[in-house]
């Protein structure tokens, strides 16, 4: 596809289509980098806890999801034990 570079203030630029955008996961912010005389913007995943669920879950199934201090959980006093109501 070519598109025609427009001045864009002090700056140069191009329009990328909707669809575009669309199909690369791109939508506000990109990460833009320069390899090879090539000029090559990728989306990057704003979202903090993606892959967390599959992360969590292959931890359960290889037994690393224990609590690392479970002693100061079995050594509890009743108030540490009883339901608060607040």
């Amino acid at each position: 596809m070519k598109l025609k570079i427009v001045k864009i203030g002090n700056s140069k630029g191009i329009r990328i289509p909707k669809t575009l955008l669309r199909q690369t996961g791109i939508d506000e912010v990109v990460n833009l980098e320069v390899e090879d005389n090539q000029i090559i913007l990728r989306a990057i995943n704003t979202s903090v806890r993606v892959g967390w669920e599959s992360a969590f879950a292959k931890m359960n199934s290889n037994g690393d999801d224990k609590l690392a201090d479970q002693s100061s959980l079995d050594n509890q006093s009743s108030f540490d034990k009883d339901e608060w109501e607040w």
